[in-house]
């Protein structure tokens, strides 16, 4: 998307901010494009950005002190109830990416995080979201562990100290 620059917020690119538990949070995690990631023509596969949101997804929740492993050990889990992406433009073999991820709503069961892959240039690749719903092994809805709703949602860290 043209005229993007990396510090445009998510709700100018037509997100909603609206949040009932906590502020802003976002986390960077750094990723380099590898041979794999890529087609014949050198160019990110467009699926890979999916994969890429979920390591910004588990870095943001690792940092506020979510372990995943731990809840799903507990019988809850967190699945993909819906995705999307937005692609601006293309990622390319040993392009640097940073990937930012932020927790955009959290609402009963469901859990939106949304996200934006910038090349370490400043261009916007990739814009998205997914839901996640808490669920027991059984994919019926449960209520968020204790553990998660004690959380800290606000941004308590800085956009400058993601690595």
């Amino acid at each position: 998307m043209e005229g993007v620059s990396p510090n445009t917020s998510f709700a100018l690119l037509g997100y909603p901010r609206s949040r009932k538990n906590g502020g802003h949070v976002e986390h960077v995690a750094t990723v380099r494009v590898i041979f794999g990631d890529t087609d014949a023509a050198g160019i990110v596969y467009y699926g890979n950005y999916l994969r890429w949101f979920e390591v910004g997804r588990a870095e943001l929740m690792r940092r506020k002190g979510f372990l995943y492993l731990v809840t799903m050990e507990g019988g809850v889990l967190l699945p993909v109830i819906e995705a999307s992406a937005r692609y601006h433009a293309s990622a390319r073999y040993d392009d640097m990416l940073r990937i930012h991820a932020e927790i955009r709503d959290f609402r009963g069961v469901r859990l939106t995080f949304g996200y934006r892959i910038e090349r370490d240039d400043g261009t916007s690749l990739v814009t998205g979201h997914t839901v996640h719903a808490f669920a027991g092994r059984d994919g019926r809805p449960v209520r968020p562990p204790a553990e998660f709703r004690a959380l800290s949602l606000s941004n308590d860290i800085s956009r400058g100290k993601g690595t």
